[in-house]
């Protein structure tokens, strides 16, 4: 054989290098595209878990005052049992408000001057209101809530607009978005929200 045709074919170790080179670069595009996959499918997973189980909405604000803040950011459970006293998230008009159950359907509510509420003529135990008002009330009271639908106000009664107001009435059922359950931001009140 002649020296230039020695140079032209490679040594068993140049082959045995280039192969693992190949098998590398396979190697290393399988791990990628394994890796961006499972990126794209727990991405979507909590996309789906955020929207429809477990909603997080940034409290924009003063109306539950003192129990929560505006810029508090938390978490809601989407479920349709609450009750009397919980906190729950719903769709208004393009909006979504934060507020607290005062009565279920078939319920009637009634609001003094100071601002006591009695629903079904017994007094609201009510330790997360700090200054009870009438507030904004255009309603006729007492007022039995319709079916299907809850009586909804906010903690700080003097501003809050809710169901003591036409504008905003009773919410129906079928417009809550969730229960809220937890404060995550910030990290000073991280908690449950009560």
């Amino acid at each position: 054989m002649s020296e230039e045709k020695k140079r032209e074919l490679p040594g068993l170790e140049a082959l045995e290098a280039e192969l693992e080179r190949t098998r590398y670069r396979k190697r290393y595009g399988s791990v990628l595209r394994s890796t961006a996959f499972s990126l794209v499918v727990v991405a979507a997973v909590a996309v789906l878990v955020a929207v429809l189980l477990l909603p997080v909405l940034q409290i924009s604000g003063t109306s539950m005052t003192d129990s929560l803040q505006d810029g508090d950011i938390v978490v809601a459970l989407n479920s349709r049992g609450y009750e009397t006293g919980d906190i729950i998230a719903f769709y208004f008009n393009n909006n979504i408000l934060v507020k607290r159950v005062i009565a279920a359907a078939g319920d009637w509510v009634d609001i003094d001057g100071e601002g006591n509420v009695y629903v079904n003529e017994e007094l609201l135990e009510e330790p997360y209101v700090t200054d009870k008002a009438l507030g904004d009330c255009n309603i006729t009271l007492p007022y039995q809530v319709p079916e299907g639908r809850c009586f909804v106000m906010g903690d700080h009664r003097a501003t809050s607009i809710d169901s003591r107001n036409t504008a905003v009435g009773c919410v129906s059922n079928d417009m809550v978005i969730g229960k809220i359950l937890v404060r995550v931001w910030p990290f000073a009140g991280f908690g449950t929200v009560k």
